[in-house]
Parts: C-alpha cells; sequence; structure tokens
C-alpha cells in the first residue's frame, strides 16, 4: 500500500501510558485476566459482536470492572512513531475521500478522532479495553484502537499487511459514516423491537454496510491516490474472510449457529468488502434492502 508521504491527520489522539496496561495481564475488578482471556474476548467482542466486559466477566467470575469516565489529556503521536503515522495518513485519506463523497450528495462530513491507547481508556460509550478490539463510539464520535490488536490479527488469524490493517480503520469509519447519517441510530431502534434471532440478523446487515462502506472508501482513495499496489485487496479479502462469523465460530468451537453471527459469513463480508471496491457508490452498498447478502 502506497501511504508514506501522504497527508496525516490532525485528529489523532495518543492516550498510550494513560491506561491500564503493561505486567503479564490486565486487571478488571480486582482480578488479574490474562492474556489467553483477553484473546477469547477480543474474539467474541470484535468478530461476534458481544460484549467484551461481559466476557470477560464471565470467564473469571467477577465484575467488568467499569471505572468513572476522567478526561485524559489529548495529544498527538510522537513524529517517530512509524505504527501511529501509518494509522493517521490512513485517517487523513479517510477524511479527504468522505468529504469528497458528503460534498458531492450536498452534505457535510463531520470528522471523527481516532484514538490510540493501551490498556483501557474512558470513552462515551464506557470504559474501552484492549480486549474490545478496535471499535467505534457514537456517543463521542471517536474511533478506538490498541495497535497490539494488528499483531493478534497476524498472529491468531494469519492476516498481515498494510491495506489489511487500513480495512479495520475503514471499517469502523464506515460505522462513523452510519451514524451521520442516521443508519445506525435506526437500527439501534429496531432491534429493540425484535427477538435475539431478528437483532442479531439486523447487526450482520449493520456489518456488511460497513465492509462495503470500507471498499467505497478504498475505491475512491486509489482513483484520487493510487494507494493500491499488487496483493493488496487480496489481503483486505483475506482479512475479511478470516473474520467471518462462520471461520470464527469453526475455530473456536468447531461449529457454526448460524442465528448467533452478528457479523456475516466470511463469503458475506468478502462480497460486500469487494462490492464497495468494485462499485465505489453509497446506494451499491444498502444491505438492509436486498434479499441475497
Amino acid at each position: 500500500m502506497k501511504w508514506e508521504g501522504n497527508r496525516e491527520s490532525e485528529n489523532v489522539e495518543d492516550r498510550r501510558g494513560y491506561g491500564g496496561g503493561g505486567g503479564g495481564g490486565f486487571g478488571f475488578g480486582g482480578r488479574s485476566v490474562g492474556l489467553g482471556t483477553i484473546a477469547v474476548a477480543v474474539v467474541a467482542s470484535y468478530f461476534l459482536g458481544l460484549n467484551p466486559m461481559t466476557v470477560i466477566s464471565m470467564l473469571t467470575g467477577g465484575s467488568s470492572g467499569m471505572a468513572p469516565v476522567q478526561q485524559i489529556p489529548a495529544q498527538a503521536p510522537p513524529a517517530s512513531d512509524q505504527m501511529a503515522k501509518f494509522v493517521s495518513t490512513v485517517l487523513a485519506d479517510t477524511e479527504d475521500t468522505w468529504t469528497e463523497i458528503f460534498r458531492a450528495q450536498g452534505g457535510t462530513y463531520a470528522k471523527p478522532r481516532l484514538v490510540l491507547f493501551s490498556g483501557s481508556t474512558p470513552t462515551a460509550c464506557g470504559t474501552g479495553q484492549s480486549a474490545s478490539g478496535p471499535f467505534y463510539c457514537p456517543g463521542d464520535q471517536k474511533i478506538y484502537i490498541d495497535l497490539s490488536f494488528y499483531r493478534l490479527m497476524q498472529q491468531r488469524f494469519h492476516v498481515s499487511g498494510e491495506f489489511a490493517q487500513a480495512y479495520v480503520i475503514a471499517h469502523e469509519v464506515g460505522h462513523h459514516v452510519q451514524h451521520l447519517m442516521g443508519i445506525s441510530d435506526k437500527v439501534d431502534s429496531a432491534r429493540q423491537r425484535m427477538s435475539e434471532a431478528q437483532s442479531n440478523a439486523l447487526s450482520v446487515r449493520l456489518e456488511l454496510q460497513a465492509d462495503c462502506f470500507a471498499g467505497v472508501w478504498a475505491h475512491h482513495a486509489d482513483r484520487a491516490r493510487n494507494i493500491l499496489e499488487s496483493g493488496d485487496v487480496e489481503t483486505a479479502l483475506n482479512a475479511a474472510s478470516a473474520i467471518g462469523d462462520d471461520a470464527l465460530q469453526r475455530q473456536a468451537q468447531g461449529h457454526v449457529v448460524p442465528d448467533s453471527f452478528t457479523h456475516g459469513t466470511s463469503a458475506q463480508r468478502v462480497r460486500w468488502f469487494q462490492r464497495g471496491i468494485e462499485n465505489g457508490k453509497l446506494n451499491a452498498c444498502n444491505t438492509f434492502e436486498t434479499k441475497q447478502l
């Protein structure tokens, strides 16, 4: 992926060092939670749509240890940090792309902020933990990521490559776009009146649309700035395939439970991300009205 030398976003907060990282595990409610537990919680929360604090509490028999929200000093990451430079550049690219897309439709794109943290950090959605993987909080319109997640992607899911890493950020930005368009609020409201299976099915459509929006970003970014190199799309498609609900459930429990899917199968995630890349249009990402996902 060609990104070095491109514009970096100023909307990046570096909170690393202010959280609860360090040592061989993370503390929750007075208990030490090992890295194995964290890894299970990452899979369950980020990929299967469960609350990581609930998972950790279930696994440890303790409380989730949710801390009161507090203010953390906002500072820019050091200029010498190459990975921070990478995510800042990817975020800037999404800003430029979505600003143009919104402008073309007569709208204004409100840029999200991206927060780098380690261990834990306060958010408008509660205490964010490394165990949750990257996530978007609509309450403060911020994307949160512990960069160690990229190492987990490579070690646990055998997914590597800069464009695969960019896909993770672009997916979370996709959720921000859904928030700005009022889509996520409508989905949240509808899910409250549904059964668990119906709610999960609607969650799948929301997640697949975020995958498609990530593809829309890649389509326009490459046309404008030629960011893609040979093999980049394949690495992102591999990432989408590796984190399908069916693939993760087979890895974790040896069988799949379709009614519990919240993000979509490997084939569905690949198909919608690819659709966004190939088409580049928002109306091609209407996962809520199509019969065939």
